[in-house]
């Protein structure tokens, strides 16, 4: 978390704030980059190992998290519901110790509960995992997340 040249105040504008996973929350550690990788971007990977049939999702384990305030769009978060698998994304986010999220969804929240909407759109889009790893779920091969980009290359003997 050092400041980064030309962080001011349009990293202030962005409204990030970190916290070290187990630790309290700390406000005002700006980055220069917007490269975060969302529960959204988790929810969509899975891993490509050669050989490997267990590939989703991957398990996720974070040393620094960031939240970073996102417009609130809720038809965004119904068009987006479909296409998520919801049980995946509910367990990361207990995971990282996000709460809120209901075991299932139905039909009329998506349409009106704006409660559940903004606990939704919250840990979809507005936690960020800066540093940590993504872990295959069959494997245990951990592949690195620096400055919110996982890195999700494979050695050689694994293509």
């Amino acid at each position: 978390g050092a400041s980064q040249p030309g962080g001011g105040a349009a990293a202030e504008r962005r409204g990030r704030g970190t916290r070290t996973v187990g630790g309290e929350a700390g406000v005002g550690l700006n980055h220069l980059h917007d490269c975060a990788m969302k529960l959204l971007t988790h929810n969509l990977l899975e891993c490509h190992i050669k050989g490997v049939t267990n590939k989703y999702p991957f398990l996720v384990e974070a040393q620094q998290v960031e939240q970073t305030e996102v417009d609130f769009n809720p038809d965004f978060l119904r068009r987006m519901y479909p296409k998520l698998d919801w049980k995946a994304f509910k367990d990361t986010a207990e995971g990282l110790k996000l709460e809120g999220l209901p075991d299932s969804v139905t039909e009329e929240m998506l349409k009106s509960d704006e409660a559940f909407l903004r606990a939704f759109h919250h840990i979809l889009l507005e936690v960020d995992v800066e540093e940590g790893a993504l872990i295959c779920p069959e494997t245990g091969r951990r592949f690195p997340i620096v400055k919110g980009i996982p890195n999700l290359l494979l050695n050689e003997d694994e293509c």
